[in-house]
């Protein structure tokens, strides 16, 4: 089977992450796929991540590992893994998420069996309705990730051809959002992707990630990045724009809510509202609007709309309300 098989690489960009990253590690060693190549890259972590690395590289001979002399973020780690990756196609896996041992094995087959471009998995730690497997044209796929259906815009749980992957590198510019904005130029080039129901990836959403933290502009990227994807989709996929609206709402609303709680690291708290304000007074519309998954979310989105002030007092409150919730023993949804 081996020789019949094409080598797949497993890019796993690394950044301390040494509470999770041998789960990681060891759930691609377990891979039932027999020719893969896991590129662990390093970017300069502070803690002991490095140190586990070393010791699976020097255990395991299908890692091979990269160490960058400074952190220069996931998009520039996964850029390295494409460009030293061997393999007829590519998978991303975070660092901090581990995989059940079929992931590879059946992503492939699935790529074989319907001849789709691209093949994906059900991810389980994500808010996604689940839906049924098949072959999705590009448009259909498209839609389905802007409304959140079935799976998301994430780079991992994915497996890709390697040039089309080499064709359309991360965008290293962008700290949030730059998933989307790959997974997006990815759909636009091909024809067709497959889906299976199965939960083959785990995603953990832990506290010290990017998303939990608090505000600065390297994050404020995703709003534009956002622009980019609305604007395109607009003219090349109309039924999926009022999806890809709703994203930018959500999106905006969440990192005013980050502010709020979490801070702007340069003290500039107020000047992030507004403009997190001003990008959703530029993509709301109210079909985008009836798209959001729930109802607090809409409420939120329509205070921020209505003025960062607003906005901050509700957020304040939400989050005394937390706090409190939390020191009681209970707990909020």
């Amino acid at each position: 089977m081996e020789r019949e098989t094409p080598l797949i690489s497993v890019i796993v960009p690394v950044y301390n992450v040494e509470a999770y990253v041998a789960d990681c590690l060891r759930s691609l060693a377990a891979q039932t796929y027999p020719r893969i190549e896991i590129i662990v890259v390093d970017d300069a972590s502070t803690d002991g991540s490095g140190r586990i690395c070393d010791a699976w590289a020097a255990e395991e001979d299908r890692i091979r590992l990269v160490r960058f002399p400074e952190n220069r973020g996931l998009s520039a780690a996964r850029n390295e893994g494409v460009r030293r990756a061997g393999g007829a196609f590519i998978t991303f896996v975070d660092s901090d998420d581990f995989a059940e041992p079929e992931l590879l094995e059946k992503l492939y087959q699935s790529l074989r069996q319907s001849g789709a471009d691209i093949s994906i998995c059900r991810a389980e730690g994500l808010k996604v309705k689940n839906g049924p497997g098949g072959t999705y044209s590009r448009e259909e796929a498209v839609n389905r990730m802007a409304r959140r259906s079935c799976f998301l815009w994430t780079a991992w749980g994915k497996l890709y051809p390697a040039e089309l992957v080499r064709r359309h590198p991360f965008d290293e510019r962008a700290v949030c959002c730059e998933d989307l904005l790959f997974f997006y130029q990815m759909l636009k080039a091909v024809e067709t992707v497959s889906f299976l129901p199965e939960p083959l990836y785990h995603y953990l959403c832990r506290e010290g990630s990017l998303i939990n933290s608090g505000i600065d502009r390297r994050r404020c990227t995703a709003l534009s990045v956002l622009e980019r994807i609305c604007e395109d989709a607009s003219g090349c996929f109309p039924a999926a724009e009022a999806g890809f609206r709703q994203i930018a709402l959500n999106t905006s609303v969440r990192l005013a809510m980050q502010a709020v709680e979490g801070g702007a690291k340069d003290g500039r708290l107020f000047d992030y509202l507004n403009e997190f304000q001003r990008t959703v007074r530029r993509h709301f519309r109210w079909e985008a609007l009836r798209l959001c998954p729930e109802k607090k979310d809409a409420a939120a989105e329509l205070l921020l709309y209505a003025g960062a002030p607003l906005f901050w007092a509700f957020a304040s409150a939400y989050r005394q309300m937390k706090s409190l919730q939390k020191n009681s023993g209970g707990r909020m949804e």
